[in-house]
């Protein structure tokens, strides 16, 4: 199955000069916990999540309606294409450790959202594995790698 055939579609973005409090009602409107960030040509450039703007609330000791969501997204953003297996995704969140990944098509342009909810509401049990190609022993595979303790936090724990 690809993974135009189970992604959200019509997601909320934002852009980087979106404030925090602002990006943190569109997830609240929207019932989600993360936004593409897009450029004016609506390109992926980064996410934000609501982990994020706690992190940053907590840190940054700013009211969160000015700090901007450019200043707390950084690294390269992982994705996935709509043509891409859903297979093929699972190896990427497990490899970022990450729940949801940006669908973009081949200009990085916003096609929608692939969630590990995405998946786990197509995913069929091992003799209905042809539906998504992707079995539940699968499904479990991915999520213990992406909860696995980070190195730095598993040795700090040691």
């Amino acid at each position: 199955m690809k993974v135009a055939e189970v992604m959200t579609r019509n997601v909320q973005s934002c852009a980087p000069e979106t404030n925090l409090a602002a990006a943190a009602m569109q997830m609240w409107n929207g019932d989600c916990g993360t936004l593409p960030v897009v450029d004016d040509d609506g390109r992926v450039i980064g996410m934000i999540t609501d982990r994020d703007i706690c992190i940053a609330a907590a840190t940054k000791h700013q009211n969160i309606s000015e700090i901007k969501v450019g200043q707390v997204t950084y690294g390269e953003v992982q994705s996935c294409a709509p043509e891409m297996s859903v297979r093929d995704a699972l190896k990427i969140f497990e490899q970022a450790r990450v729940r949801r990944l940006p669908v973009v098509d081949e200009d990085a342009k916003l096609q929608g959202i692939l969630s590990m909810n995405d998946i786990v509401l197509h995913t069929g049990e091992e003799r209905d594995k042809k539906t998504t190609g992707v079995s539940y022993a699968d499904v479990v595979n991915t999520f213990k790698a992406i909860c696995a303790p980070h190195a730095k936090a598993a040795a700090a724990g040691a």
